[in-house]
């Protein structure tokens, strides 16, 4: 009997072993690495594992630009479907994110071979861990299937495109969410709430020997006990980790002198980007980045290397980064002052190691002019300078709230999607606040991302009593969210609401004055008001240009009457000090 029963297991494995390795091969790999599949593929072989796998369930968790819905692929050993549950249990959940720049695949097939490798045994997930992926999150990008758009990059033999069904690189658009891709992402980040979080690309720029680079999220701007544990712990075990498996790992390459031997900057990833977005709730985050020179079996056997470090790490520390990831969040919720606008430090930087290529010019084959190359049969290994240390570029006291008027629905929207918690005025109430007047700022003369950035922004700051509506919003800032918060309400961070267009309403006068009507209004108003009058002379003796120009001077006078229009350029979030 017992023979008969060890015999029936031994074939039962032998069947499941074999189903694996065959009915769970991946076009990457039937194609020697040379292949990815197309969108319908990605999905079929998920929902393949998920019906024969019971630690497998794909759900759908929003829609897309292409009018598909946003998949997320959750693993657990434990069959526990729920965020909810994790985090009540004390569970590490890794968030793998992928497809953003469909043109970049590497990591839709590493995951791939993740998952089904995590379901068949070959590879273990580190105790009290779970992975929740998104196997293509550019679904219109993906679909707009070619051989041409990655000019510089060897191989897949077909992918998709960069950018998405509206034509929005997705990953610029993690703060103004102007696609329901970013909108999903949204809710979904904030349901996972996950303490690490992985988005797969492939690199541009110089050539060199590493065939994965890697940014972290910017540690001074992450800041708190996860920034130094960032900095001080855990990219040095990724960087042993990639090392022990032949893919020595390098931070991006972020030289576009075409020399990075001499040196080069970390990579800021502000809130726009998937990491950096990530980052202002808390998150460890990362984007590795293959070198699109490399064979694609190389760049996606290395994106795999590295997920498997990653879960190295967390088998060694993942009781510290739940801890940390709870001390982030209990240190966010505490900040009096917000850095913004963060600037590279030039006099700090560490040594690295980086196996480059000798560059040099010679004439080019089609102008005759010099060219830039690399001379791949002249490798090197040096130590060279990376500047990772960022400073503030300006510092905001935290107020005790931001109050917003609920005709501002869009910006609530997006509050509302990022978990923010707000309360409703229950009646017509006059409060104390802060509001700012924009002074001064600079517009980008071309479009991009559908928008014409601002930047440089002045402010003037006006406190004073403001009547606010019933129904119109108060917005604690003590709450983990508060780094977005401030992120995105102050108008002079480089990513708030402000810089991406969402108030330029106020930017245009909406009322005026016929020139002939008012000079006799302007000429009895400076007659009762003589100190006016005198700010007026005193102006026509500083600025030339300006005494000589009748109409300036009346538009000048407009501007300091009690006729100005209160709502130009007068920004709508107030501040509850």
């Amino acid at each position: 009997m017992r023979n008969s029963l060890f015999t029936l297991l031994l074939f039962a494995a032998m069947l499941v072993d074999g189903y694996g390795q065959q009915a769970y091969t991946t076009r990457f790999e039937s194609s020697g690495g040379l292949e990815t599949p197309e969108y319908s593929e990605v999905v079929a072989y998920f929902q393949q594992l998920a019906t024969d796998f019971d630690a497998i369930e794909m759900v759908e968790k929003g829609m897309t630009d292409a009018g598909f819905p946003l998949h997320v692929v959750l693993y657990d050993p434990r069959k526990q479907f729920d965020p909810e549950v994790w985090h009540r249990d004390d569970r590490l959940i890794v968030f793998i994110n992928n497809g953003i720049h469909p043109g970049e695949p590497d990591g839709i097939d590493a995951s791939m071979m993740l998952i089904r490798d995590l379901a068949t045994g070959k590879l273990s997930l580190p105790e009290n861990t779970v992975v929740a992926l998104v196997p293509v999150y550019n679904i219109g990008g993906h679909l707009n299937r070619g051989s041409y758009s990655r000019v510089n990059q060897n191989g897949p033999a077909a992918y998709g495109f960069r950018a998405n069904a509206r034509n929005y690189d997705l990953n610029r658009d993690f703060i103004k969410a102007d696609t329901r891709n970013a909108r999903s992402f949204q809710e979904l980040f904030h349901w996972l709430s996950p303490q690490l979080f992985i988005d797969t690309h492939v690199s541009n720029g110089a050539d060199y020997q590493h065939v994965m680079t890697l940014i972290s999220t910017q540690h001074n701007r992450l800041g708190g006990p996860m920034g130094t544990y960032l900095e001080d712990e855990l990219e040095p075990q990724l960087y042993q980790g990639m090392a022990d498996v032949g893919f020595p790992l390098v931070p991006y390459v972020n030289a576009w002198n075409g020399k990075p031997e001499d040196g080069w900057a970390q990579f800021k990833d502000s809130g726009r980007y998937s990491s950096g977005y990530a980052a202002l709730f808390g998150t460890l985050s990362f984007m590795p980045e293959t070198h699109m020179l490399k064979p694609y079996e190389e760049r996606v056997r290395s994106t795999y290397a590295l997920f498997e470090t990653f879960f190295a790490v967390i088998q060694r520390d993942g009781h510290k980064i739940l801890r940390l990831h709870d001390e982030q969040r209990k240190w966010l919720s505490q900040q009096v002052e917000v850095a913004l606008n963060h600037q590279l430090n030039r006099e700090e930087f560490k040594s690295i190691v980086f196996h480059g290529f000798e560059s040099g010019f010679k004439p080019s084959d089609v102008s005759g002019l010099p060219r830039l190359y690399y001379d791949r049969g002249r490798p090197f290994t040096k130590q060279v300078a990376f500047y990772h240390t960022y400073v503030p570029g300006i510092t905001i006291q935290v107020p005790k709230a931001y109050v917003i008027p609920q005709g501002w629905f869009q910006i609530i929207e997006n509050l509302s999607r990022n978990g923010i918690k707000m309360e409703r005025l229950e009646k017509d109430t006059v409060l104390q606040v802060t509001a700012y007047e924009i002074r001064d700022f600079k517009t980008t003369p071309r479009a991009y991302e559908g928008h014409y950035l601002h930047s440089d922004v002045q402010v003037d700051k006006k406190p004073g009593s403001y009547a606010f509506r019933k129904g119109d919003y108060v917005v604690p800032t003590q709450q983990v969210a508060i780094r977005y918060l401030v992120e995105v309400l102050e108008p002079q961070g480089e990513d708030s609401f402000f810089a991406w267009n969402f108030f330029d309403t106020i930017l245009q006068a909406k009322e005026g004055y016929s020139a002939y009507v008012f000079e006799d209004l302007a000429a009895a108003y400076l007659a009762a008001n003589p100190t006016i009058r005198q700010q007026l002379e005193e102006e026509k003796l500083r600025d030339e240009s300006f005494a000589k120009d009748g109409s300036a001077q009346l538009r000048w006078v407009y501007e300091n009457s009690s006729w100005k229009e209160k709502e130009y350029h007068a920004y709508p979030i107030y501040r509850l000090e």
